[in-house]
């Protein structure tokens, strides 16, 4: 049997949850509800001066979003080879 990859960031397609490390949050089975969840966090995320409101919601809001759109989907690939190839070079 093949050992299955545990994910620790990033949304399970299997289960369509989104993964934050040892939590599992479940997303809305509708496209539309994930996208406009998507968009809530983006936007809140950007009154992230405020109290209670947090800058941490924009990459949050740009995963969820990332699922469903394919654009958001490209560009969260290409920083993520970014990443691992300059924390991989700084080894």
């Amino acid at each position: 049997m093949a050992e299955q990859k545990n994910k620790t960031f990033g949304i399970d397609a299997a289960t369509h949850q989104l993964v934050l490390g040892r939590f599992r949050l479940p997303l809305p089975q509708s496209r539309i509800f994930r996208i406009a969840i998507g968009v809530f966090l983006i936007l809140l995320g950007c009154l992230g001066f405020l109290p209670i409101l947090g800058f941490w919601m924009i990459p949050l809001g740009l995963l969820v979003l990332s699922h469903d759109l394919p654009f958001v989907r490209r560009l969260r690939r290409r920083l993520t080879v970014w990443w691992a190839r300059r924390s991989q070079s700084s080894t």
